[in-house]
């Protein structure tokens, strides 16, 4: 393979990594580089290698499935059709049609790889399937032929799949079938830097995909020059690193303007501000993982020091943002209205990727890792990873198992991501997802007539996680009200089906502050709604297993406003409601709940109302079809799943209505009846200025300000999120500034007789004749969390 010349001037150090990112069964190749052992590793990836135990029954059954899969799929192939390889990919203006074909072929053609299916070295079947390419490369995809829809499909889907299928039939293809492949492929995609047909900058997960589309191309045209620009690419040596995929996009400065991938707190960026470690984010990482295994201990190994930030992008991105198997939809952009992204699938990529990662980063790292992928496969009990995932994962999975890396433990954290207004919380029994936006991220993203109900997935929409593993699975984003959210503040009646939609609000607050070390955090928004005169002020206060939600300033010009309290998609239609003790109807229907001062849901959790509340509910079953919110991938067979919604109902254009109840998630019935004979969490403020509430067990004290304005002994200059924890003689301050336009927050302190123990850099404090005053530099920071520990003297 001949080298190409070389710019990396920035690729410097992280000598460590050169040599470790080759996985156990691939062996180092010489300095000059092997196209032979290239492809070698790429097929291993596609196929699980060579030696694969065929007695081990989940290998079986892998490879059972993969030919059970080709024969379903070779179905209505006729290469000797004229309008399409399948009746049902004959369009000439769906560009999803020639993708979807190439993948297909590619389907086939691993199991025409893979030792043990029907398939396996059938002569013809791969006379079929080099017919079926030959049909593609002459009427569909080559030089000079006239692309149509979706870019992406172009250069970046449809090149995946015939690079995987080139791989997989090198054997068979013959020189000029295999030149016409590449010369195809290198016609859309001819540079890692740059895609679509204006040649705009590639950046966040299409620089990955492009990428890899040109390496795999470049190994089986044996172009080492066209490696090493990959290699370059992943760090834009040629643009100064500013649109490099491996640095913190917020260090970057972000010098190509759209914002998109990684940053420093774990979001993910895409399409300039959606949020989406679930979508762009899991693909960047699979295909990054991808390509380092490709070009490991070769001349073309990635040895840029960023690369390290990997470890932080799953640390921070992608682990706080799955819940026992299910990656939070508030992440995941317009995929939750794709049928094929039920079920966990989202999670089973990331751990195929962490998998793939393992070997690069020796050490504590490696066994932080492996004890990650083990508690994720083996606490998704909804979901079977070793009966799901490719062969090359699943041996990878075996071996982890088999290990003696104990698994993590669940996970227990409070973890906010200000760069993308959005918060999760993690208790062992359940977890919680928050979804904001602000003037610094798109509300929702509908695009390519997908994901066309999703007005309201950032309006404060509530997710919450429990024992039922498949609760947004099984068709719930089709079937729920989308009017009626869990959480969001609204005026109730149905927008029109939203396509290319990216709007950011006009309100700046949005985040919160949390105490470093535990599950506490002040979560809050502005809402000021999209389409309507609402507004609203929001505060989420996670005090570990109790969450005390908030709401003031409720206002609309017109229109029915509500807060939905919870909108559950029940195991059980007849699932138990309890209120105030006594067992509710479970009849379908509407029902008005007055002087509520506790409910329970069987299955879900418990809801206090300290002061009694009047509660609408709502037992019903939903039907609808995918198609309706998906016009692109989703089906027409109508789906029907039990639901139960309870909110208030503020009136019709309400002016300054609120709200105030105590979630206690995955709580008994009996829990939740003593947590409402004596609250554990109390309101101190819910004002248009304020919202703090104060833990009765340890006097903590968390506080929203919207304004200036006073808690009890907390006061604030201006817009803040503040958490003031005593413990025994000490008292931890954590504090940001939401808005992320503040130089410094000011709050002071009426307690006497504090001294300072430790603090944050940009912290100090100065005596004031009621306490103490904390002046925090926020510059900068966009969100973060500042801390501030003071000792009684």
């Amino acid at each position: 393979m001949t080298s190409g010349t070389t710019r990396r001037t920035v690729l410097v150090g992280a000598a460590a990594l050169s040599t470790a990112l080759a996985l156990p069964a691939i062996p180092a190749l010489a300095a000059t580089g092997d196209a032979a052992a290239l492809r070698t590793r790429w097929h291993t990836l596609l196929t699980g290698g060579p030696g694969l135990d065929l007695t081990d029954p989940r290998i079986a059954a892998a490879v059972a499935r993969i030919g059970k899969t080709a024969t379903t799929t070779a179905k209505g192939l006729d290469p000797t059709r004229t309008d399409g390889l399948w009746p049902d990919l004959t369009s000439t203006t769906l560009s999803n049609h020639v993708t979807t074909s190439f993948k297909r072929i590619a389907t086939i053609a691993t199991a025409w790889a893979v030792p043990g299916t029907p398939q396996y070295g059938d002569a013809a079947t791969a006379q079929l399937l080099l017919a079926s390419l030959d049909w593609m490369l002459t009427h569909r995809y080559g030089p000079g032929m006239t692309r149509f829809d979706n870019d992406w499909d172009w250069e970046i889907g449809s090149a995946l799949a015939l690079n995987d299928a080139a791989v997989l039939l090198y054997d068979a293809l013959g020189t000029e079938r295999l030149t016409r492949i590449t010369d195809a492929v290198r016609s859309y995609t001819p540079d890692p830097n740059l895609w679509r047909v204006d040649r705009q900058i590639a950046t966040g997960a299409n620089r990955v995909w492009i990428s890899t589309v040109v390496a795999v191309n470049a190994v089986l045209s044996d172009d080492g020059a066209a490696l090493t620009r990959v290699r370059d690419a992943l760090s834009d040596v040629e643009g100064g690193g500013a649109n490099s995929v491996l640095a913190f996009n917020d260090r970057t400065g972000g010098a190509d303007g759209t914002g998109e991938g990684f940053y420093s707190d774990g979001s993910f960026l895409q399409h300039y501000k959606h949020p989406y470690n679930g979508g762009y984010g899991k693909e960047l990482l699979n295909n990054l993982s991808r390509l380092l295994n490709l070009l490991a201990s070769s001349e073309w190994t990635v040895t840029d020091p960023d690369l390290d930030n990997v470890r932080r992008w799953v640390d921070d991105g992608f682990d706080p943002l799955i819940a026992r198997g299910d990656v939070m939809a508030s992440v995941c952009g317009r995929e939750i209205a794709r049928p094929s992204k039920q079920g966990h699938v989202s999670a089973q990529t990331v751990i195929e990727a962490v998998l793939r990662l393992i070997p690069g980063f020796p050490g504590e790292t490696a066994d932080r890792f492996t004890a990650l992928v083990k508690q994720w496969i083996t606490e998704d009990t909804y979901r079977d990873f070793l009966a799901a995932t490719d062969l090359a994962s699943l041996v990878a999975a075996q071996q982890v198992l088999a290990g003696p890396v104990p698994a993590r433990g669940p996970l227990v954290t409070h973890k906010q991501h200000p760069l993308m207004d959005k918060a999760a919380h993690h208790r062992p029994a359940f977890a919680l997802g928050i979804s904001a936006y602000s003037t610094r991220i798109y509300n929702y993203e509908s695009i390519q007539n997908e994901n066309l109900h999703a007005w309201h997935l950032s309006d404060g929409m509530v997710l919450l996680y429990t024992d039922d593993l498949g609760h947004y699975s099984e068709d719930y984003w089709p079937t729920v009200d989308p009017t009626r959210l869990p959480g969001i503040t609204v005026v109730a009646g149905r927008p029109a089906d939203a396509d290319g939609q990216r709007t950011t609000s006009t309100a700046d607050w949005a985040g919160g502050t949390a105490l470093p070390g535990t599950t506490l955090g002040a979560y809050g928004m502005e809402l000021r709604a999209y389409g309507s005169s609402l507004r609203a002020l929001k505060s989420w206060f996670c005090l570990d297993d109790v969450i005390a939600c908030v709401g003031s300033g409720i206002t609309a010009d017109a229109g029915t406003v509500e807060t939905i309290v919870e909108n559950r998609k029940l195991r059980d239609p007849a699932a138990p409601l309890t209120v105030n003790g006594s067992p509710a109807s479970t009849a379908p229907g509407t029902a008005d709940l007055d002087a509520v001062r506790w409910l329970h849901v069987e299955g879900t959790g418990g809801y206090v109302f300290p002061q009694p509340a009047r509660v609408r509910t709502l037992r019903e079953q939903r039907t609808a079809t995918w198609r309706e919110i998906n016009l692109k991938y989703g089906t027409d067979t109508p789906v029907t799943r039990p639901y139960l919604t309870l909110w208030h109902d503020h009136g019709t254009a309400p002016s300054d209505a609120g709200y105030f109840w105590l979630q206690a998630p995955a709580a008994s019935a009996a829990r939740t009846g003593q947590l409402a004979a004596a609250p554990p969490v109390r309101a101190v403020a819910t004002t248009t200025a304020v919202h703090a509430v104060r833990r009765c067990a340890d006097g903590l004290l968390a506080a929203n300000f919207w304004a200036a304005g006073r808690a009890q002994e907390l006061t604030a200059d201006g817009p803040a999120s503040v958490l003031l924890r005593p413990q025994g003689k000490t008292v931890t301050v954590s504090l940001s500034d939401p808005t992320q336009l503040r130089a410094q927050v000011v709050v002071d302190l009426a307690l006497r007789g504090l001294k300072v123990l430790s603090a944050d850099p940009g912290v100090r404090t100065e005596p004031t004749p009621d306490g103490i005053r904390v002046t925090a530099d926020t510059a900068g920071l966009r969100g973060a969390t500042l801390t501030l520990t003071l000792t009684r003297s």
